[in-house]
């Protein structure tokens, strides 16, 4: 199968993230878009080390993945101290970082 249709697909799926990042205003959406952001490009990194023929897209892939981890570990538990604070939870009215 041709790398092509791969890359189509994640063209799609990061404009379709990118599209969730720059529209929606809820914080956990957006988190998911990112998600799908960077999993479109797992899927490009993997594609490129099919059509090389190496592990070392799939070794980046691997890399994207822990901080993807990372990004949901951070994102969410800030999304849980803003919910039990009873802060406003749309990132328009969360501009300035106030203690």
């Amino acid at each position: 199968m041709d790398i092509t249709w791969y890359l189509v697909l994640s063209a799609l799926l990061f404009a379709i993230g990118a599209g969730g990042v720059l529209l929606r205003r809820s914080p956990l959406v957006i988190l998911l878009c990112l998600e799908l952001m960077l999993n479109a490009g797992n899927l490009a990194l993997v594609a490129f080390a099919r059509m090389n023929g190496n592990e070392e897209g799939q070794v980046f892939a691997l890399v994207v993945m822990v901080v993807a981890a990372c990004e949901v570990v951070i994102g969410l538990g800030l999304i849980v101290a803003m919910y039990r604070r009873r802060l406003p939870l749309n990132v328009d009215d969360l501009r300035e970082l106030r203690g």
